[in-house]
């Protein structure tokens, strides 16, 4: 019987993959390139793709309108707001009855220790062409649904406004209201299925790396660990953030993930 192989594609969208893109991650287009012509390689031997798309709206605590100063202006990005920040005043919610919220956000954020609460550029807006996936690997993505009658899972993820979601399985602080944000139990269990599970996407310091880290968090087996294929040649780290991805592999692998490339897997 031959392995079930899945791929697990995070957020190649353009914002993160043209060059030209709100939060462009050096060298994405490239691995989209090269995993898009994995893709038609390998077509036949894929039993489901996933793709994860982030997926948000304007008003958001991680950009820029969702703050002010004291003179009103709002936070340039990559900003990083702290607790201390919010409470002397430096930076607080443009709408006063969003303090309450996004204090205790930000506390929780500083109790995981995972990330400092960041403002990005406003991006993958929700129906805007930056929250498209890449053309290419689109392209790539019908043939396959195409030859194989199959159907790509999209998966979304982010559009909960007050809170970060880089992780598909979870966000940041989960909201105990929104099960969007919380653990995607029937999602793990799908992944858990497969024999093989190939990852790739943008960007390996922060939504690949934290959704890997918390699949592998919440397997119902550790051994399932081994499963994991990460395509290092379709994966980059946002720029300043190369350590990041740096740690990711070295702890996942230190554990079990194995690592290839689009070009090397099943030669």
């Amino acid at each position: 019987m031959s392995k079930k192989i899945h791929l697990l594609v995070i957020d190649p969208q353009n914002d993160f993959v043209k060059p030209d893109g709100a939060l462009s991650v050096l060298g994405a287009d490239k691995d989209m390139d090269r995993l898009s012509v994995m893709v038609d390689r390998l077509r036949h031997k894929l039993d489901d793709i996933h793709v994860t798309l982030d997926s948000h709206h304007l008003v958001h605590i991680a950009h820029p309108i969702f703050w002010k100063d004291s003179k009103g202006n709002h936070p340039a990005p990559f900003t990083m707001i702290s607790v201390s920040d919010v409470e002397n005043g430096v930076w607080v919610p443009y709408m006063p009855s969003y303090y309450k919220r996004s204090l205790e956000y930000l506390r929780a954020l500083e109790v995981g220790k995972r990330y400092p609460h960041v403002i990005w550029p406003p991006h993958c807006l929700i129906s805007s062409e930056g929250h498209g996936v890449y053309k290419p690997l689109f392209e790539a993505l019908k043939r396959w649904e195409e030859q194989e009658f199959a159907v790509v899972d999209f998966v979304t993820k982010g559009s909960n406004c007050f809170c970060e979601h880089f992780s598909v399985i979870c966000s940041e602080v989960p909201d105990p209201n929104d099960p969007t944000t919380q653990i995607n139990t029937s999602f793990i269990q799908t992944l858990q299925d497969a024999d093989e599970i190939l990852l790739a996407g943008e960007a390996g310091s922060h939504c690949l790396a934290n959704s890997v880290s918390d699949l592998v968090k919440n397997f119902s087996n550790p051994d399932y660990i081994k499963k994991l294929v990460l395509l290092t040649d379709a994966t980059s780290p946002v720029t300043g953030f190369e350590k990041n991805q740096e740690d990711f592999i070295n702890e996942m692998t230190a554990k079990g993930m194995r690592v290839s490339t689009t070009v090397d897997y099943l030669k």
